[in-house]
């Protein structure tokens, strides 16, 4: 498969993994939810830069991300992030988010990892944002289950507009239990069961981070989905219902919302 992110992968591992484990007391659970063989969808919260780091530290498989083409234009992400595995998105859309697209089914569709942040953007304030369903549409099309993860301490690490990150402090890898696509999929079509797959993820997420969740999204951009949330099943089986929008356009004060696209919306043409 011809590949436009990772081919120096192995080596930026070997390179940084000792960097990163000299610098920071790095702990994991929930291995034993990893697949051994075949894809799967990665969902992590975002609070940090270095989020995109710790979770491939971790993993025993390649992973490759989406991520947003901005970091394209700075010097210190231009040659270490394509290395890693990650594939830009041209958030303003076009044939650019559609080729990000192919590229996503074709890692999974190859039997490897994919990465990408739920909340479409490292959240600013620390809380954990309600989901976008692009995650859920990637798995109904190549049938591979989402696997949640609460990251912590990160954010620690490096917190938003910090310059450098602290070293010395320690991180938690926390993966949860995969969500099989498949119980959903005789409500493919539904996309209210897009809805409650990935409010599903986002349950996990904050019982695995410890997060505060709010009911709105992150990049202030609303998809066209009901307004109300999904009821979330859990594994096992309870139902959490979510609450209702502040306002017809997301935002919490009423007022309007600008406009900005997510790597997660990105997949979620709809």
């Amino acid at each position: 498969m011809g590949r436009e992110a990772g081919r120096l992968y192995h080596v930026a591992r070997a390179v940084m993994t000792p960097v990163f484990k000299f610098n920071w007391r790095v702990y994991v659970s929930g291995l034993e939810h990893v697949p051994t063989e075949g894809p799967a969808i990665f969902c992590p919260n975002h609070t940090s830069v270095l989020d995109s780091f710790f979770l491939p530290l971790v993993l025993p498989r390649r992973i490759t991300y989406v991520g947003k083409a901005e970091y394209m234009d700075d010097w210190k992400t231009k040659y270490v992030f394509p290395a890693i595995g990650m594939i830009p998105i041209d958030r303003s859309g076009g044939s650019a988010s559609e080729r990000a697209l192919a590229a996503a089914a074709r890692v999974l569709e190859a039997g490897e990892f994919f990465g990408i942040y739920p909340e479409g953007t490292r959240s600013r304030d620390g809380v954990l944002h309600k989901g976008h369903t692009g995650p859920a549409r990637l798995a109904f099309r190549t049938g591979a289950p989402l696997l949640p993860v609460g990251l912590v301490g990160t954010r620690d690490v490096q917190p938003p507009d910090a310059r450098f990150p602290k070293p010395f402090l320690p991180v938690w890898v926390n993966i949860g239990a995969p969500i099989d696509p498949a119980r959903y999929r005789d409500r493919e079509n539904d996309r209210l069961a897009l809805r409650q797959m990935i409010d599903e993820v986002m349950f996990e997420i904050r019982n695995l981070s410890g997060q505060d969740y709010v009911d709105h999204y992150a990049t202030k951009k609303d998809e066209a989905m009901p307004t109300r949330t999904a009821g979330v099943i859990t594994s096992e089986g309870l139902s959490v219902n979510g609450h209702e929008h502040a306002n017809g356009n997301g935002s919490a004060d009423g007022t309007a919302a600008p406009e900005r696209r997510s790597s997660a919306s990105v997949l979620n043409p709809g």
